[in-house]
């Protein structure tokens, strides 16, 4: 056991309750990379020697920023992670074990995993939502390729609403789909956006019907392995059955539903592929 009683960036008060915000294991050393929310701090956890004697555990500590809360992975190698308090993204570079960049995104970011594509002006880059904005974050990824789009927002795509929480995509589909269950609004909580990877500019919003006669909210976007299908979830009260929609990832037109008295309070759905090898 380690604790996470530790100083806020390095050098503050002393946080007593500092939270693992996120977690994730390097491509390239035999490491974690823990984030600490409230103390500011990215932790590299060396596990390669546990085995031994004593089980050594070396910890690297990188200061950060605070309100450090979720992220995803660009390139496998970058490590993004939203300040979310600050409306700032956090990159470290999980090759080199360096605090890499800091980004300004909109008011208070929340990327889920964050999406990553390939764009024919700006090469690799990775999209975040925000809660507080109506805006999807389009920052470039590539220092080595594409250096002079690098840990800069290429593109703010404006959204109709506020209240984003997940963002989704895959290398098959010619869209990147949000949701806006945070927003106080009961339509717009009950509506998805498909934003073209291309343009980048929203190509289409619509109400999912039956979402607000349940008084349930859109969630959780995610695509199959094979990126032929998109799955939501209707996120309604534990008293009230809803359903997990399914579209088609080309024309965004309705499959199917999945139903059932079971079907309650439906989030997040993960496909174990695209979760194993950070597709998103």
């Amino acid at each position: 056991m380690v604790s996470t009683i530790s100083y806020a960036k390095g050098a503050g008060k002393l946080v007593m309750e500092a939270r693992v915000a996120a977690i994730v294991a390097s491509h390239f050393n035999p490491e974690w990379i823990v984030n600490l929310k409230e103390s500011g701090q990215t932790w590299l956890v060396d596990y390669s020697n546990l085995h031994k004697k004593g089980r050594p555990l070396p910890i690297t500590m990188i200061d950060t920023d605070l309100f450090l809360h979720d992220g995803g992975w660009a390139l496998k190698r970058y490590f993004i992670v939203a300040a979310n308090a600050l409306n700032k993204l956090i990159v470290i570079d999980t090759k080199t074990r360096e605090f890499a960049a800091e980004v300004e995104a909109g008011v208070r970011p929340h990327p889920g995993r964050g999406s990553n594509w390939e764009h024919p002006t700006y090469g690799p880059v990775w999209a975040t939502g925000n809660i507080g904005s109506p805006e999807v974050t389009v920052v470039g990824v590539d220092p080595e390729k594409h250096p002079q789009y690098a840990w800069k927002v290429v593109k703010r795509i404006t959204l109709p609403y506020t209240g984003n929480l997940f963002i989704k995509t895959h290398p098959n589909s010619p869209w990147v789909i949000v949701d806006f269950p945070m927003s106080p609004s009961p339509q717009a909580a009950a509506s998805l956006c498909a934003i073209d990877k291309r343009k980048l500019e929203v190509a289409k919003c619509w109400e999912v019907p039956g979402a607000q006669e349940l008084k349930a909210r859109m969630v959780h976007p995610e695509f199959n392995k094979g990126g032929t299908e998109i799955w939501v979830s209707a996120w309604g009260s534990k008293d009230t059955p809803t359903f997990i929609v399914v579209y088609d990832a080309l024309t965004l037109r309705e499959k199917a539903r999945i139903t059932g008295d079971w079907v309650r309070t439906p989030t997040g759905k993960f496909n174990v592929y695209n979760t194993a090898y950070d597709i998103y």
